[in-house]
């Protein structure tokens, strides 16, 4: 009989209609499914549950079966890997059959279907990724995950180079759960052959790259876990660029300070150093989205001068230029970069009270006074939202009518009758 070594506490995803419909569906033979993964791994520190994984070992067809009998709707999203996804209201549960890897090769590892369990979570990267547990609870741990959990220990399952081998993004999902899970310094054999596989890096897609640097950076130690990655050789072989931790550090202390919520793209700014001529390679490098390009842009190169000694009629600017998130986010940055923080508590409160308002004026104000369609309208509207911008926003309507009719007259044709 197999033995468990843990319990887990009934949570609200485990006792859901949907997931319960599922697990019953499966386990209709007298075979039981459990939940492997990420969600028994977070549930046991009482962390968010975002997917629910399952596996059985049950193969793909009979899976497909036994969800269909149940009135369940299945996508058949990899059958020669053994997954099959069910969806119950809109919730989706990713099912796989228990396997074996033969000539793994990453992602695209030929395998084989099993019945043993002990044999599947062998061939998961991490033993804290390496527990399952059945719908009561009991958490099966075949390589002591429950304990290297509780002391923030990571470690891969068996052998850290083979396992290496069979996928180099391990590496940096090393480093992810470092940064999430762990406690005290890194396991040393982890590390170090995390440290001789490092070259293989560039080999990965831009797409798997970013998702786990993004992940690295969504955690509040990233800073430290970052700094083991340079000593030990790593980042220069993904994002040489990366490499100022100082400001990372200060940044993150910034984030703490005034309650900002850890916006990755924001801390990538702040560990890169590089110049305005290495932005598009690395933009390109990561694959980054046409919003998230711009946002780098910005924030390594912004439109307005930043400083934290500036009047504060200057943030209002930035607001109305680049909205309060980014006005907030170049106060931080200048302050990462350069350790000067003068005046950033009085100036970060600026830009999250300040509500830009809306310009005044629209051409068919200026239309209404004799100016015909044209360039001009939108050069001399131009020139009024700028006086407007320096009197700090305070003229209204009527003010800026009448600058526009005192400085403005319209040609003269245009009041031909």
């Amino acid at each position: 009989m197999t033995t468990y070594h843990g319990k887990l506490a009934k949570k609200a995803w485990m006792v859901a209609p949907e997931t319960v419909q599922v697990m019953e569906a499966l386990a209709a033979t007298g075979i039981e499914p459990r939940f492997v993964g990420g969600c028994v791994r977070n549930a046991l520190v009482n962390r968010d549950v975002l997917d629910i994984d399952i596996a059985t070992p049950l193969r793909p067809n009979e899976v497909i079966e036994h969800l269909t009998t149940a009135k369940i709707k299945s996508v058949p999203t990899g059958l020669s890997h053994g997954t099959v996804t069910a969806v119950v209201d809109g919730k989706t549960f990713e099912i796989t059959t228990l396997r074996i890897d033969v000539n793994p090769l990453g992602r695209h590892a030929e395998v084989e279907f099993t019945d043993d369990w002990k044999k599947d979570a062998a061939r998961r990267d991490f033993t804290i990724n390496a527990m399952s547990a059945n719908i009561h609870g009991d958490v099966f741990d075949p390589f002591g995950g429950i304990e290297d959990l509780r002391i923030g220990r990571v470690v891969f399952v068996g052998d850290p180079d083979q396992r290496i081998e069979e996928d180099v993004l391990r590496i940096l999902r090393y480093f992810r759960f470092y940064a999430h899970f762990g406690q005290g310094l890194p396991d040393g054999p982890a590390l170090r052959a995390c440290a001789r596989a490092a070259s293989r890096l560039p080999r990965l897609s831009a797409e798997r790259i970013r998702q786990e640097t993004f992940k690295i950076l969504e955690s509040d130690r990233c800073a430290v876990v970052w700094h083991i990655m340079l000593r030990a050789g790593v980042v220069t072989h993904f994002l040489p660029e990366a490499t100022n931790v100082r400001a990372l550090e200060r940044l993150l202390a910034e984030e703490q300070d005034h309650h900002a919520h850890a916006f990755v793209l924001r801390r990538l700014a702040a560990v890169l150093e590089v110049m305005l001529t290495g932005i598009d390679p690395l933009v390109s490098g990561l694959k980054l989205s046409n919003e998230q390009a711009d946002q780098l842009l910005t924030m390594l190169e912004p439109p307005l001068e930043v400083r934290t000694d500036m009047p504060e009629k200057y943030v209002r600017r930035m607001v109305y230029a680049l909205g309060n998130d980014m006005a907030r986010t170049l106060l931080l940055l200048r302050t990462a970069k350069t350790g000067e923080k003068k005046n950033l508590d009085a100036l970060y409160n600026v830009a999250t009270a300040f509500r830009a308002p809306r310009f005044p004026l629209i051409g068919d104000d200026l239309r209404k006074l004799g100016w015909g369609q044209g360039p001009e309208i939108g050069r001399i509207l131009s020139e009024l939202e700028e006086w407007w911008i320096e009197q700090d926003f305070a003229p209204g309507r009527t003010a800026a009518l009448e600058k526009l009719a005192s400085e403005y007259a319209p040609p003269s044709s245009s009041n031909a009758p």
